[in-house]
Protein backbone atom coordinates (compact mmCIF):
# COMPACT_ATOMS: atom_id res chain seq x y z
CA UNK A 1 0.00 0.00 0.00
CA UNK A 2 1.12 3.74 -1.07
CA UNK A 3 0.92 5.90 2.33
CA UNK A 4 1.55 9.41 1.93
CA UNK A 5 2.18 12.21 4.97
CA UNK A 6 -1.39 13.97 5.63
CA UNK A 7 0.00 15.14 9.58
CA UNK A 8 -0.94 11.99 11.24
CA UNK A 9 -4.24 13.00 11.74
CA UNK A 10 -6.94 11.12 13.66
CA UNK A 11 -10.42 10.08 12.20
CA UNK A 12 -12.89 7.69 13.93
CA UNK A 13 -14.23 5.40 11.57
CA UNK A 14 -17.91 4.28 12.86
CA UNK A 15 -18.71 0.72 11.29
CA UNK A 16 -16.66 -2.22 10.02
CA UNK A 17 -18.87 -3.00 7.15
CA UNK A 18 -17.65 -2.25 3.74
CA UNK A 19 -17.69 1.61 3.51
CA UNK A 20 -16.41 1.70 7.12
CA UNK A 21 -13.17 -0.82 6.03
CA UNK A 22 -12.68 1.20 2.59
CA UNK A 23 -12.93 4.67 4.11
CA UNK A 24 -10.36 3.48 6.83
CA UNK A 25 -7.94 2.23 4.21
CA UNK A 26 -7.67 4.93 2.24
CA UNK A 27 -7.64 7.55 5.64
CA UNK A 28 -4.34 5.33 6.04
CA UNK A 29 -3.03 5.89 2.63
CA UNK A 30 -2.98 9.07 2.70
CA UNK A 31 -1.34 9.07 6.20
CA UNK A 32 -4.05 9.24 8.35
CA UNK A 33 -4.78 7.44 11.60
CA UNK A 34 -8.13 6.14 11.84
CA UNK A 35 -9.77 4.30 14.47
CA UNK A 36 -12.48 2.15 13.65
CA UNK A 37 -15.47 0.96 16.56
CA UNK A 38 -18.11 -1.67 15.58
CA UNK A 39 -21.62 -1.82 17.17
CA UNK A 40 -20.78 -5.80 17.10
CA UNK A 41 -18.79 -7.80 19.84
CA UNK A 42 -16.94 -9.46 16.78
CA UNK A 43 -16.18 -8.76 13.17
CA UNK A 44 -19.97 -10.14 11.47
CA UNK A 45 -19.45 -13.48 8.96
CA UNK A 46 -21.46 -14.77 6.08
CA UNK A 47 -23.70 -12.21 4.37
CA UNK A 48 -25.98 -12.02 1.56
CA UNK A 49 -25.20 -11.56 -2.94
CA UNK A 50 -24.11 -8.65 -3.83
CA UNK A 51 -22.83 -7.38 -7.46
CA UNK A 52 -19.55 -5.07 -7.85
CA UNK A 53 -20.22 -2.88 -10.78
CA UNK A 54 -17.28 -0.99 -12.42
CA UNK A 55 -17.26 2.56 -9.86
CA UNK A 56 -16.41 -0.35 -7.26
CA UNK A 57 -14.05 -2.16 -9.01
CA UNK A 58 -12.65 1.18 -9.67
CA UNK A 59 -12.27 1.86 -6.03
CA UNK A 60 -11.25 -1.65 -5.08
CA UNK A 61 -8.13 -1.46 -7.17
CA UNK A 62 -7.26 2.02 -5.92
CA UNK A 63 -7.76 0.70 -2.17
CA UNK A 64 -5.63 -2.15 -3.13
CA UNK A 65 -8.22 -5.15 -2.80
CA UNK A 66 -9.25 -5.87 -5.92
CA UNK A 67 -7.10 -8.67 -6.53
CA UNK A 68 -8.31 -10.33 -3.41
CA UNK A 69 -12.20 -10.04 -5.60
CA UNK A 70 -13.02 -12.66 -8.15
CA UNK A 71 -16.57 -12.60 -10.13
CA UNK A 72 -18.46 -15.92 -8.79
CA UNK A 73 -21.15 -15.73 -11.58
CA UNK A 74 -21.44 -19.67 -12.59
CA UNK A 75 -23.15 -18.66 -15.54
CA UNK A 76 -25.90 -20.61 -15.52
CA UNK A 77 -29.63 -20.52 -16.73
CA UNK A 78 -32.32 -18.46 -15.37
CA UNK A 79 -35.87 -18.90 -14.83
CA UNK A 80 -39.01 -17.17 -14.46
CA UNK A 81 -41.71 -19.96 -12.57
CA UNK A 82 -44.73 -20.38 -11.01
CA UNK A 83 -45.88 -22.13 -7.65
CA UNK A 84 -46.13 -25.50 -9.63
CA UNK A 85 -42.50 -25.23 -10.90
CA UNK A 86 -43.69 -24.43 -14.62
CA UNK A 87 -41.24 -22.79 -15.94
CA UNK A 88 -40.05 -20.54 -18.97
CA UNK A 89 -36.63 -18.39 -19.37
CA UNK A 90 -36.16 -15.55 -17.00
CA UNK A 91 -34.20 -11.87 -16.59
CA UNK A 92 -31.93 -12.64 -13.92
CA UNK A 93 -29.33 -9.64 -12.56
CA UNK A 94 -26.90 -10.55 -14.54
CA UNK A 95 -29.25 -9.35 -17.87
CA UNK A 96 -29.38 -6.64 -15.95
CA UNK A 97 -27.66 -3.63 -18.21
CA UNK A 98 -23.42 -3.32 -17.02
CA UNK A 99 -21.14 -6.56 -16.33
CA UNK A 100 -21.42 -6.46 -12.81
CA UNK A 101 -19.27 -9.18 -10.67
CA UNK A 102 -21.73 -11.40 -9.15
CA UNK A 103 -19.95 -12.16 -5.09
CA UNK A 104 -20.96 -12.24 -1.89
CA UNK A 105 -21.02 -9.26 0.49
CA UNK A 106 -18.04 -11.22 3.08
CA UNK A 107 -16.08 -12.07 -0.08
CA UNK A 108 -15.48 -7.66 0.00
CA UNK A 109 -15.40 -7.59 3.81
CA UNK A 110 -12.61 -9.89 3.72
CA UNK A 111 -10.51 -9.05 1.33
CA UNK A 112 -10.51 -5.02 2.76
CA UNK A 113 -9.94 -6.39 6.24
CA UNK A 114 -7.07 -8.74 5.14
CA UNK A 115 -5.74 -5.29 3.99
CA UNK A 116 -5.95 -3.13 6.89
CA UNK A 117 -2.52 -3.03 8.00
CA UNK A 118 -2.20 -3.88 11.66
CA UNK A 119 -1.64 -0.71 13.21
CA UNK A 120 -5.33 0.22 12.72
CA UNK A 121 -7.40 0.03 15.95
CA UNK A 122 -10.69 -1.33 15.71
CA UNK A 123 -13.10 -1.44 19.22
CA UNK A 124 -15.53 -3.57 19.22
CA UNK A 125 -18.74 -3.52 20.59
CA UNK A 126 -18.49 0.04 20.70
CA UNK A 127 -20.87 3.22 20.00
CA UNK A 128 -20.69 6.95 19.73
CA UNK A 129 -23.37 8.31 22.26
CA UNK A 130 -22.79 11.56 22.10
CA UNK A 131 -20.72 14.03 19.32
CA UNK A 132 -19.42 17.61 19.60
CA UNK A 133 -17.31 19.68 17.45
CA UNK A 134 -15.90 23.07 16.63
CA UNK A 135 -13.80 24.46 14.31
CA UNK A 136 -10.39 22.54 15.24
CA UNK A 137 -11.59 19.31 15.84
CA UNK A 138 -14.75 16.48 16.84
CA UNK A 139 -15.10 15.38 20.63
CA UNK A 140 -16.88 12.15 20.56
CA UNK A 141 -18.01 10.19 23.61
CA UNK A 142 -17.68 6.03 22.83
CA UNK A 143 -19.96 3.65 25.19
CA UNK A 144 -19.05 -0.13 25.16
CA UNK A 145 -21.71 -2.91 26.50
CA UNK A 146 -19.64 -3.31 28.76
CA UNK A 147 -20.47 -0.10 30.38
CA UNK A 148 -17.03 1.91 30.00
CA UNK A 149 -17.55 5.72 28.48
CA UNK A 150 -14.89 7.70 27.86
CA UNK A 151 -14.68 11.03 25.48
CA UNK A 152 -11.85 11.66 22.45
CA UNK A 153 -10.35 13.80 20.29
CA UNK A 154 -10.41 13.50 16.77
CA UNK A 155 -9.84 15.39 13.15
CA UNK A 156 -12.66 13.78 11.51
CA UNK A 157 -15.37 11.60 12.11
CA UNK A 158 -16.89 8.73 9.42
CA UNK A 159 -20.41 7.53 9.75
CA UNK A 160 -20.47 4.34 7.85
CA UNK A 161 -22.90 2.91 9.99
CA UNK A 162 -25.70 2.00 7.68
CA UNK A 163 -29.08 2.63 7.04
CA UNK A 164 -29.84 3.02 10.49
CA UNK A 165 -27.01 5.21 11.28
CA UNK A 166 -25.92 6.48 14.91
CA UNK A 167 -24.29 9.10 13.62
CA UNK A 168 -26.40 10.62 11.19
CA UNK A 169 -28.83 10.62 14.12
CA UNK A 170 -26.21 12.31 16.75
CA UNK A 171 -25.56 14.98 14.38
CA UNK A 172 -27.93 15.20 11.56
CA UNK A 173 -31.29 14.69 13.48
CA UNK A 174 -33.96 12.04 13.71
CA UNK A 175 -34.27 9.27 11.08
CA UNK A 176 -37.63 10.58 9.80
CA UNK A 177 -36.32 13.44 8.42
CA UNK A 178 -34.09 11.41 5.87
CA UNK A 179 -35.54 8.10 5.36
CA UNK A 180 -37.87 6.85 2.58
CA UNK A 181 -39.70 3.74 2.96
CA UNK A 182 -40.82 1.78 -0.19
CA UNK A 183 -43.26 0.31 1.84
CA UNK A 184 -41.04 -3.45 1.12
CA UNK A 185 -39.76 -6.33 3.21
CA UNK A 186 -36.15 -7.89 2.12
CA UNK A 187 -35.58 -11.38 3.34
CA UNK A 188 -31.99 -13.03 2.30
CA UNK A 189 -29.82 -16.07 3.55
CA UNK A 190 -28.33 -18.89 1.63
CA UNK A 191 -30.11 -22.18 0.99
CA UNK A 192 -28.60 -25.25 2.00
CA UNK A 193 -28.81 -26.76 -1.26
CA UNK A 194 -30.11 -26.08 -5.12
CA UNK A 195 -33.82 -25.38 -5.07
CA UNK A 196 -36.13 -29.00 -6.29
CA UNK A 197 -35.59 -29.54 -10.03
CA UNK A 198 -32.95 -27.07 -10.51
CA UNK A 199 -29.17 -26.79 -10.93
CA UNK A 200 -27.68 -25.09 -7.89
CA UNK A 201 -26.39 -22.88 -11.19
CA UNK A 202 -30.08 -21.68 -12.02
CA UNK A 203 -31.21 -18.54 -11.26
CA UNK A 204 -34.91 -19.05 -10.29
CA UNK A 205 -37.18 -15.95 -10.34
CA UNK A 206 -41.14 -16.18 -9.11
CA UNK A 207 -43.29 -13.07 -9.15
CA UNK A 208 -46.76 -12.55 -8.32
CA UNK A 209 -48.56 -9.40 -6.97
CA UNK A 210 -46.67 -7.89 -3.77
CA UNK A 211 -44.28 -10.76 -3.70
CA UNK A 212 -41.49 -12.35 -5.62
CA UNK A 213 -38.59 -14.96 -4.52
CA UNK A 214 -35.13 -14.66 -6.33
CA UNK A 215 -32.10 -16.61 -6.14
CA UNK A 216 -28.82 -15.63 -6.77
CA UNK A 217 -26.10 -18.50 -7.58
CA UNK A 218 -22.45 -18.30 -6.92
CA UNK A 219 -19.75 -20.44 -7.81
CA UNK A 220 -18.63 -23.20 -4.91
CA UNK A 221 -21.05 -22.84 -2.73
CA UNK A 222 -25.33 -23.15 -2.58
CA UNK A 223 -27.16 -20.34 -3.78
CA UNK A 224 -28.59 -17.45 -1.80
CA UNK A 225 -32.27 -16.57 -1.79
CA UNK A 226 -33.81 -12.88 -2.01
CA UNK A 227 -37.55 -13.03 -0.93
CA UNK A 228 -39.57 -9.62 -1.28
CA UNK A 229 -43.22 -8.55 0.23
CA UNK A 230 -44.96 -5.72 -0.08
CA UNK A 231 -46.48 -4.10 3.17
CA UNK A 232 -48.90 -1.60 4.47
CA UNK A 233 -47.06 -1.76 7.79
CA UNK A 234 -43.50 -2.02 8.24
CA UNK A 235 -43.40 -1.70 12.14
CA UNK A 236 -45.77 -4.86 12.28
CA UNK A 237 -43.02 -6.78 9.88
CA UNK A 238 -40.29 -6.92 13.47
CA UNK A 239 -43.30 -7.60 15.86
CA UNK A 240 -43.26 -11.19 15.34
CA UNK A 241 -40.78 -14.42 14.48
CA UNK A 242 -39.35 -13.69 10.92
CA UNK A 243 -40.31 -16.88 9.16
CA UNK A 244 -43.72 -16.40 10.36
CA UNK A 245 -44.42 -12.76 8.85
CA UNK A 246 -42.85 -14.78 5.59
CA UNK A 247 -44.78 -17.28 5.67
CA UNK A 248 -47.86 -15.21 6.42
CA UNK A 249 -46.74 -12.47 3.79
CA UNK A 250 -46.27 -15.58 0.81
CA UNK A 251 -49.80 -17.23 2.17
CA UNK A 252 -52.53 -18.33 2.74
CA UNK A 253 -51.65 -20.63 -0.75
CA UNK A 254 -50.16 -23.83 -0.97
CA UNK A 255 -46.54 -22.98 -1.56
CA UNK A 256 -45.48 -25.79 -4.13
CA UNK A 257 -42.34 -27.65 -3.66
CA UNK A 258 -40.16 -24.87 -4.89
CA UNK A 259 -41.05 -21.98 -2.40
CA UNK A 260 -41.77 -24.51 0.12
CA UNK A 261 -38.20 -25.69 0.10
CA UNK A 262 -37.41 -22.06 0.11
CA UNK A 263 -39.07 -21.07 3.09
CA UNK A 264 -38.21 -24.18 5.20
CA UNK A 265 -34.55 -22.99 4.48
CA UNK A 266 -35.41 -19.74 6.26
CA UNK A 267 -36.14 -21.62 9.43
CA UNK A 268 -32.02 -22.82 10.08
CA UNK A 269 -30.84 -20.22 8.11
CA UNK A 270 -27.92 -19.32 10.73
CA UNK A 271 -27.45 -15.35 8.36
CA UNK A 272 -30.70 -13.52 7.69
CA UNK A 273 -31.30 -10.17 6.56
CA UNK A 274 -34.37 -9.15 7.40
CA UNK A 275 -34.92 -5.59 6.71
CA UNK A 276 -37.32 -2.93 4.86
CA UNK A 277 -36.04 -1.29 1.81
CA UNK A 278 -35.44 2.46 2.45
CA UNK A 279 -33.45 5.29 1.04
CA UNK A 280 -31.71 7.70 2.07
CA UNK A 281 -31.97 11.75 1.10
CA UNK A 282 -30.24 14.37 2.52
CA UNK A 283 -29.15 17.93 1.59
CA UNK A 284 -26.08 17.29 2.86
CA UNK A 285 -23.58 14.86 3.84
CA UNK A 286 -21.38 16.07 5.99
CA UNK A 287 -21.62 19.09 8.52
CA UNK A 288 -18.67 20.34 10.07
CA UNK A 289 -15.93 17.91 10.01
CA UNK A 290 -18.29 15.21 10.87
CA UNK A 291 -18.89 13.15 7.25
CA UNK A 292 -21.55 9.92 6.26
CA UNK A 293 -20.46 7.35 3.55
CA UNK A 294 -22.04 4.48 2.15
CA UNK A 295 -25.61 3.95 2.69
CA UNK A 296 -25.66 6.00 6.03
CA UNK A 297 -25.51 8.98 3.44
CA UNK A 298 -27.72 7.85 0.44
CA UNK A 299 -28.86 4.51 0.46
CA UNK A 300 -29.65 3.39 -3.00
CA UNK A 301 -31.40 0.28 -1.68
CA UNK A 302 -29.86 -3.52 -2.99
CA UNK A 303 -32.64 -3.13 -6.13
CA UNK A 304 -29.80 -0.39 -7.62
CA UNK A 305 -27.34 -3.35 -6.99
CA UNK A 306 -24.92 -0.62 -6.24
CA UNK A 307 -24.07 -0.41 -2.27
CA UNK A 308 -20.85 -2.03 -1.90
CA UNK A 309 -19.52 -0.37 -5.58
CA UNK A 310 -21.15 3.36 -4.03
CA UNK A 311 -19.42 2.58 -0.39
CA UNK A 312 -16.27 1.65 -1.52
CA UNK A 313 -15.96 4.59 -4.29
CA UNK A 314 -17.30 7.25 -2.06
CA UNK A 315 -14.48 6.15 0.99
CA UNK A 316 -12.16 5.86 -1.82
CA UNK A 317 -12.75 9.94 -3.08
CA UNK A 318 -13.11 10.76 0.32
CA UNK A 319 -9.60 10.21 0.78
CA UNK A 320 -8.58 11.47 -2.28
CA UNK A 321 -10.14 14.85 -1.33
CA UNK A 322 -8.55 15.00 1.88
CA UNK A 323 -5.41 14.49 0.13
CA UNK A 324 -5.70 17.16 -2.16
CA UNK A 325 -7.02 19.87 0.18
CA UNK A 326 -4.77 18.79 3.19
CA UNK A 327 -4.60 22.20 4.94
CA UNK A 328 -9.09 22.40 5.11
CA UNK A 329 -11.21 19.48 5.91
CA UNK A 330 -13.71 21.44 4.98
CA UNK A 331 -13.13 22.01 1.40
CA UNK A 332 -12.20 18.56 1.26
CA UNK A 333 -15.81 17.42 2.24
CA UNK A 334 -17.34 19.72 0.13
CA UNK A 335 -15.66 19.02 -2.90
CA UNK A 336 -16.12 15.11 -2.18
CA UNK A 337 -19.88 15.83 -2.04
CA UNK A 338 -20.15 18.21 -4.81
CA UNK A 339 -18.35 15.26 -7.24
CA UNK A 340 -20.42 12.78 -5.68
CA UNK A 341 -24.28 13.90 -5.55
CA UNK A 342 -25.13 13.83 -9.48
CA UNK A 343 -24.02 10.01 -9.67
CA UNK A 344 -25.39 9.19 -6.61
CA UNK A 345 -29.07 10.75 -7.39
CA UNK A 346 -28.90 8.89 -11.24
CA UNK A 347 -28.50 5.66 -9.31
CA UNK A 348 -31.01 6.83 -6.51
CA UNK A 349 -33.49 7.24 -9.50
CA UNK A 350 -32.82 4.03 -10.79
CA UNK A 351 -33.35 2.33 -7.88
CA UNK A 352 -36.81 3.57 -7.59
CA UNK A 353 -37.32 2.16 -11.24
CA UNK A 354 -36.06 -1.27 -10.27
CA UNK A 355 -38.27 -1.75 -7.53
CA UNK A 356 -41.10 -2.84 -10.10
CA UNK A 357 -38.82 -5.59 -11.65
CA UNK A 358 -37.66 -7.13 -8.14
CA UNK A 359 -41.75 -7.40 -6.66
CA UNK A 360 -44.29 -5.66 -8.97
CA UNK A 361 -46.72 -4.09 -7.01
CA UNK A 362 -49.73 -5.51 -8.67
CA UNK A 363 -51.11 -7.50 -11.71
CA UNK A 364 -50.24 -4.69 -14.49
CA UNK A 365 -46.83 -4.52 -13.26
CA UNK A 366 -46.33 -8.02 -13.07
CA UNK A 367 -48.00 -8.00 -17.00
CA UNK A 368 -45.27 -5.50 -17.69
CA UNK A 369 -42.32 -7.05 -16.76
CA UNK A 370 -42.96 -10.46 -17.75
CA UNK A 371 -43.58 -8.43 -21.56
CA UNK A 372 -40.35 -6.64 -20.93
CA UNK A 373 -38.39 -10.14 -20.15
CA UNK A 374 -40.02 -11.57 -23.25
CA UNK A 375 -39.09 -8.99 -25.79
CA UNK A 376 -35.57 -8.91 -24.33
CA UNK A 377 -35.09 -12.58 -25.11
CA UNK A 378 -36.02 -12.03 -28.49
CA UNK A 379 -33.13 -11.10 -30.75
CA UNK A 380 -34.84 -8.55 -33.47
CA UNK A 381 -37.18 -6.48 -30.62
CA UNK A 382 -34.11 -6.55 -28.15
CA UNK A 383 -32.64 -4.04 -30.26
CA UNK A 384 -35.01 -1.39 -29.46
CA UNK A 385 -34.13 -1.09 -25.92
CA UNK A 386 -30.31 -1.07 -26.67
CA UNK A 387 -29.81 2.40 -25.84
CA UNK A 388 -32.05 2.21 -22.49
CA UNK A 389 -29.20 -0.94 -22.01
CA UNK A 390 -26.16 1.50 -22.63
CA UNK A 391 -27.72 4.80 -20.48
CA UNK A 392 -28.18 2.34 -17.24
CA UNK A 393 -24.41 0.55 -18.22
CA UNK A 394 -23.10 3.71 -18.49
CA UNK A 395 -24.58 4.69 -15.00
CA UNK A 396 -22.75 1.60 -13.44
CA UNK A 397 -20.05 0.84 -14.71
CA UNK A 398 -18.39 4.72 -15.19
CA UNK A 399 -15.76 5.47 -12.42
CA UNK A 400 -17.36 8.16 -11.07
CA UNK A 401 -15.20 8.92 -7.92
CA UNK A 402 -12.48 9.52 -9.85
CA UNK A 403 -11.31 12.46 -9.03
CA UNK A 404 -10.88 13.98 -12.65
CA UNK A 405 -14.19 12.26 -13.74
CA UNK A 406 -16.89 14.94 -15.11
CA UNK A 407 -20.19 13.90 -14.81
CA UNK A 408 -22.43 14.20 -17.95
CA UNK A 409 -25.23 16.05 -16.08
CA UNK A 410 -25.95 19.72 -16.11
CA UNK A 411 -23.56 22.15 -15.28
CA UNK A 412 -23.33 22.82 -11.43
CA UNK A 413 -21.91 25.42 -8.93
CA UNK A 414 -18.82 24.82 -7.24
CA UNK A 415 -19.26 24.21 -3.96
CA UNK A 416 -18.31 26.32 -0.58
CA UNK A 417 -16.97 25.16 2.25
CA UNK A 418 -19.19 23.96 5.04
Amino acid sequence: MDVSDCGGRRALVVGLGISGIAAALRLRQIGWTPVIVERSAARRSGGYFIALFGAGRAAAERLGILDGLVDRDPDGASYDIDRTGRRRPGFSFKDFPGRPWMMMRGDVEEAGFAALPSDVEIRYATVPTRIEQDAEGVDVTLATTGGRSATERFDLVVGADGLRSTVRQLVFGPDGKYRRRMNCMAVAYQLPRALPGHEQTDCVILMEPGRSMWTFPVKDQPPTVLLNYLTDDVEAEFTGPKADRVREAFGPEPTGRILGAALDALESAEHVLFDSVEQVHMDRWHRGRVVLVGDAAWCVTLYAGMGASTGMAGADLLGTMLARHPRSVSRALAQWEWHLRPAIGDLQGNGMQMRSLFVPANRVELVRRRALTRMLKMPVISRLFVPWQRKVASMKEMDFAHPDFAHPGPARPAPAPA
